[in-house]
């Protein structure tokens, strides 16, 4: 494993931290065709990208400060910029927030936005899990004498133990759900892809955790688990109310300038 990918003029390159990065630069690719292919504005894609990262990074921190509170009060600075113990449900919660917020304020599409992001957001994680596995940052599972077991011996969270190479499951799922996604983005009814990513991830998260070193945290199902039921659920509800009719591209387009000090929010173009 590579916690350091590189070293250039004495400053090391976290192998976590390249792939986080390049991860959101192929996203916003993908975002970009997605909306071009549907007759958007492809410029939309950088603000999407842009709040998604900060609203992600934000809520991925906070939501693993109540698991690491006493590092975080020994030093708060270090602990939010290590490049382990990242939630990935806070960052998608947190990046979902900050997507809304910003798409609210510009009269835009949520739902049609969440349609078109959710393939780049699902390569996005996979790249992002492909840091998590070079630099052992203890995403890895549970010890196992499977021909593929690893063991992280240099590792941020370093193991001697053969144990699941988790992230490299979870990038599998995330690339094959990603390419499943991209093909249905212009023959489905609006929602549909949101659904199917919810209720997709959630099962696959829930039952990954299985093999995971997460603790129980109620009748023996850990955080991560109860907030999967809570996915499905938000998915199914995506899909059985999905719905013809995707926006108007010229509506959309028109919607999408800079936002002004003096817009006020309005209701969404859904």
């Amino acid at each position: 494993m590579r916690p350091v990918l590189f070293e250039i003029f004495g400053y090391s390159v976290s192998s976590f931290w390249t792939m986080a990065f390049a991860g959101f630069l192929v996203a916003f690719f993908i975002m970009k065709w997605g909306l071009e292919r549907r007759g958007y504005d492809g410029r939309l894609a950088y603000d999407v990208v842009l709040w998604a990262y900060v609203g992600g990074w934000i809520g991925a921190r906070l939501f693993v400060i109540p698991t690491g509170w006493e590092y975080f009060v020994e030093s708060p600075i270090l602990f939010l910029l290590s490049g382990s113990g990242w939630v990935w449900y806070g960052g998608v919660i947190g990046g979902a927030i900050a997507v809304v917020w910003w798409a609210r304020r510009n009269q835009l599409p949520v739902l049609a936005i969440a349609d078109m992001a959710v393939p780049a957001l699902a390569v996005g994680l996979g790249m992002g899990r492909i840091g998590c596995h070079l630099s052992g940052d203890g995403d890895y599972g549970i010890p196992t004498d499977l021909p593929w077991g690893m063991a992280f011996p240099n590792g941020i969270v370093p193991t001697d133990v053969p144990v699941h190479p988790v992230p490299l499951y979870e990038m599998t799922t995330c690339f094959l759900l990603a390419a499943y996604l991209y093909r249905l983005g212009s023959t489905r009814p609006l929602g549909t892809q949101l659904g199917i990513y919810l209720i997709f991830t959630g099962v696959v998260r829930f039952f990954l955790e299985f093999i995971r070193r997460n603790p129980a945290w109620l009748i023996g199902l850990t955080t991560a688990q109860w907030m999967s039921f809570g996915s499905i659920a938000i998915g199914v509800y995506f899909l059985r109310n999905a719905s013809e009719g995707w926006p108007d591209p010229e509506t959309v387009n028109a919607a999408a300038p800079e936002p002004r000090e003096d817009d006020e929010p309005s209701e969404p173009l859904f």
